[in-house]
């Protein structure tokens, strides 16, 4: 009997061992100065430049809300900081989340950079992510990390979407003279937030696809100045649309554009929306065409799972339809027969590795005036550099072109592509 009672014991003992042994990596042991071991719930914390009122936001927001779910987080372990501007305040949001015990702590925008990269410096226990940063690779910090996707793969498809578009008003005759310039190219116009690489990127990837189906087309780009502002968005489109313009494309972060040519269509206008971030039919039934987008959730969920166990996060992430973090919302009622067909092909030919965006082949562009990149005689660009060592906002290091195409988001994980290209003009 006694044999027994020690065998159940002995069992009993082992299952207990295994027990503690697959603890959930959502927390960690650690011993106190008494000796006593102590739990210590694994916490990220978000800092954000906008709400869920914002399109840009709104998708970070889901995407870790996607992680959460997909590595059983719960919500005592996401400690979010909404609205936060690219000031100092960023740079108090982030000591604040590490005192609040965060071991990961993540910035969403651009400017916040700087003090993301301060809070790192002085917290080296803690990792930190600077969405959409640059400066992580040259930094040189062990716990300092940039992520973003390849968005312009997305942006170029949406310009197919938008090519297709134009080639099917042309040939329905649905244009009239007001739509073309002097030399018979179909206007499009362009709402961009800030002359930023990332902007510069995202429009000309944009253009590029609507000209690999319809190869007369300029595009006009107007800067608000602003990430978000339903009314200078608005009153940009609605500019753009007085002067002639077809498609109204975006890199701002409102509705503010889409919601202007939905008007103006009901009024009689010819012109069609494609947006950003987020599926823009509800605010524009009739003319919205897609929106590109970015899949946070595929980033989060890999950034916040290798911090829970405790490895050190890619310095530099980015990737794009291959791993599905980025894709194109639902295609309206107003696009052109056969684009969905199109676009399959055209993502198919992205992920094989066929079609480059940025194939230089597929552009030209003037002299730079700064040296930051050189064209042979007809144009095409040869060599640029897509690093800026100094900051002046001239790259000058690291050549981003070889085997024929710009290589975009290779080096760092935000845009660099800052070539104003021919076709394109900008208006401040």
């Amino acid at each position: 009997m006694k044999k027994f009672l020690a065998l159940i014991l002995a069992l009993a003992m082992a299952l207990a061992l295994v027990a503690c042994g697959s603890s959930s990596s959502s927390s960690t042991t650690t011993t106190t100065d008494s000796g006593k071991s102590q739990e210590k719930l694994f916490k990220v914390g978000v800092v954000l430049v906008g709400d869920e009122n914002e399109g840009y936001t709104a998708a970070h927001i889901n995407g870790i809300k996607t992680a959460m779910n997909s590595l059983g987080l719960t919500n005592d372990q996401v400690i979010w900081k909404y609205t936060v501007g690219e000031t100092e305040a960023c740079y108090d949001a982030c000591i604040d989340l590490v005192d609040q015990g965060c071991t990961l702590v993540i910035t969403n925008s651009y400017g916040h950079q700087s003090f993301c990269k301060r809070a790192a410096q002085e917290n080296p226990e803690v990792q930190f992510v600077a969405m959409t940063g640059d400066t992580a690779k040259a930094d040189g910090l062990d716990n300092f990390s940039n992520a973003f996707t390849r968005i312009y793969e997305a942006r170029y498809v949406s310009g197919v979407v938008a090519g297709m578009k134009i080639a099917e008003l042309v040939k329905d005759g649905k244009l009239s003279d007001s739509n073309y310039d002097k030399n018979g190219n179909v206007k499009i116009g362009y709402v961009g937030a800030f002359p930023y690489a990332e902007v510069v990127s995202g429009y000309t990837a944009f253009y590029l696809g609507i000209k690999s189906v319809y190869e007369k087309a300029v595009m006009q780009v107007t800067y608000t100045n602003s990430w978000f502002d339903l009314q200078k968005e608005g009153a940009a489109a609605e500019a753009l649309m007085a002067d002639g313009c077809v498609i109204i494309g975006q890199h701002a972060d409102s509705t503010g554009a889409p919601s202007a040519v939905e008007t103006a269509f009901k009024a009689g206008k010819v012109a069609f929306s494609v947006g950003y971030n987020i599926d823009m039919l509800s605010v524009a039934p009739d003319v919205a065409l897609t929106s590109s987008t970015n899949n946070w959730g595929v980033y989060y969920t890999y950034a916040i799972g290798a911090a829970m166990k405790g490895e050190k996060v890619a310095t530099n992430w980015a990737e794009g339809f291959d791993k599905d973090a980025v894709s194109i919302t639902k295609l309206g009622t107003a696009c052109a027969a056969g684009t969905a067909d199109k676009v399959s092909q055209v993502e198919s030919d992205i992920k094989a590795g066929k079609l480059h965006v940025f194939s230089t082949s597929t552009f030209t562009a003037p002299a730079s005036d700064k040296g930051a990149y050189q064209i042979d005689a007809n144009g095409h660009v040869t060599s640029a550099f897509c690093v800026d060592t100094n900051g002046d906002f001239t790259y000058d290091t690291e050549e981003a072109v070889k085997d024929g195409y710009y290589h975009e988001s290779d080096y760092q994980s935000a845009p660099s592509f800052a070539i104003r290209i021919n076709g394109i003009t900008e208006n401040s």
